[in-house]
């Protein structure tokens, strides 16, 4: 199926277009432009989104810059379209994409290198990477969601701890910390949720910590220590550095440290626990379980600030200011 090739009376052929943001070439935010580009192409296993809203995160900017150039053995090709999640409605789907209608509300994982991202009104996604939002959320918290609540939940599952068993969150008011918080809760376990700023330790507690603390300026083994005395079970990580590699003291030389691969700089010297370094699972076997953890609680994504698409430069210099939760992208 393709979605892309109309003729007109004549017999002319007319590629549909779109509106996206796009980069010519990787650089600073000024590389970031508006363009009328064509539709992506629908294949048989596809979901054609048409996008609402989409997520702003700390590795746009990174794939903004280039890093990510030749990362996962796709050459990168211009015009190029950032955005990894999004929320939208099914505008089409391939002959195999059953599962979905048009017009259902849906949010998907993407990696933009391969097909392109979703900063832009339409987005093609295989059909295994897309889910029905919930009824209960909203498309702008869905939009910002799948990545960083996907990963969160693979990392829970790496660390396979058992209720009341205890777990520190690092940089739990950050998108992934956050999620985290609200999916180990729900999971039973005692949560040390280590944030940063007063609202982020205020966030880390409305969503269920039993604990949270200041990383930047609490001292974190004094806290670990007073919340399990005999060590903390486990860690999930999601902010690295000097504080970070100090605070993983707290674990049990017999516990487990979950390391989303991404998140640096890694430990310059391992700590006692065993850390597993590891990638989100986007399927949907995931999505499937992540969608009934939040039918079934009162799972929340925290949305800092939507920005308008034409205000995207803005968004992406806002990642290096100080936030809680999740940035977005309202496309549509």
């Amino acid at each position: 199926m393709d979605s892309r090739v109309e003729r007109t009376a004549g017999g002319a052929i007319v590629v549909p277009q779109m509106d996206a943001i796009v980069l010519d070439r990787f650089g600073g935010v000024d590389e970031l432009s508006p363009r009328r580009i064509p539709l992506p192409e629908i294949g048989d296993d596809d979901v054609l989104i048409r996008v609402e809203f989409a997520g702003v995160a700390s590795w746009d900017a990174v794939e903004r810059e280039g890093d990510y150039d030749d990362a996962f053995g796709v050459a990168s090709a211009f015009p190029y379209v950032l955005g990894w999640d999004a929320a939208g409605t099914v505008a089409a789907v391939g002959r195999n994409a059953t599962r979905f209608d048009v017009g259902e509300r849906v949010y998907a994982a993407t990696m933009p290198v391969r097909r392109g991202g979703f900063y832009a009104e339409y987005g093609v996604v295989e059909a295994e990477f897309v889910a029905r939002v919930p009824d209960r959320m909203p498309t702008e918290q869905a939009g910002a969601m799948a990545w960083d609540a996907l990963t969160a939940l693979s990392g829970l599952d790496l660390l396979d701890l058992r209720p009341d068993e205890t777990l520190m969150v690092f940089g739990a008011s950050g998108g992934i910390g956050h999620m985290a918080v609200q999916l180990a809760r729900h999971s039973g376990l005692r949560v040390l949720a280590v944030a940063s700023g007063d609202d982020g330790v205020a966030l880390a507690r409305q969503l269920g910590a039993d604990d949270a603390i200041d990383g930047r300026k609490d001292d974190v083994l004094a806290a670990a220590s007073e919340f399990a005395p005999g060590g903390l079970d486990a860690a999930l990580v999601t902010v690295g550095g000097e504080t970070t590699e100090r605070s993983l003291r707290a674990i049990k030389n017999s516990g487990r440290i979950a390391w989303p691969n991404g998140v640096l700089p890694v430990p310059a010297t391992p700590p006692g626990a065993t850390v597993s370094y590891y990638d989100g699972d986007r399927s949907r076997t995931s999505t499937d379980r992540l969608n009934a953890i939040i039918e079934a609680s009162s799972f929340e994504v925290h949305v800092a600030r939507a920005f308008p698409m034409e205000r995207v430069k803005d968004a992406h210099r806002a990642l290096n200011d100080h936030y809680v939760g999740k940035l977005a992208l309202k496309v549509g």
